[in-house]
């Protein structure tokens, strides 16, 4: 899931090189992605109003729902 979080990261930013994610297992079944970009690309990756990070959340939360793991998983964007 991690990858392909990734790609759809990197397709929206102008620097698709500098984009990096970090998976923390939290406690208490969850399961953290910590995302950082280039500069300039927060952003993009925020979107007007929010919609590109909702969107992205929502495919995550879905993503999770089908998988077999029964964690929540939560993405972070890190400036």
């Amino acid at each position: 899931m991690k990858e392909l979080l990734i790609q759809i990261i990197q397709a929206i930013v102008d620097k698709p090189d500098e984009v990096d994610i970090k998976l923390i297992e939290g406690e208490e079944d969850i399961k953290i992605y910590e995302l950082r970009v280039g500069d300039g690309d927060f952003g993009k990756v925020i979107g007007k109003r929010g919609k590109n990070i909702m969107a992205i959340r929502t495919w995550l939360n879905a993503a999770s729902a089908k998988s077999r793991d029964d964690k929540r998983t939560v993405l972070e964007v890190i400036e």
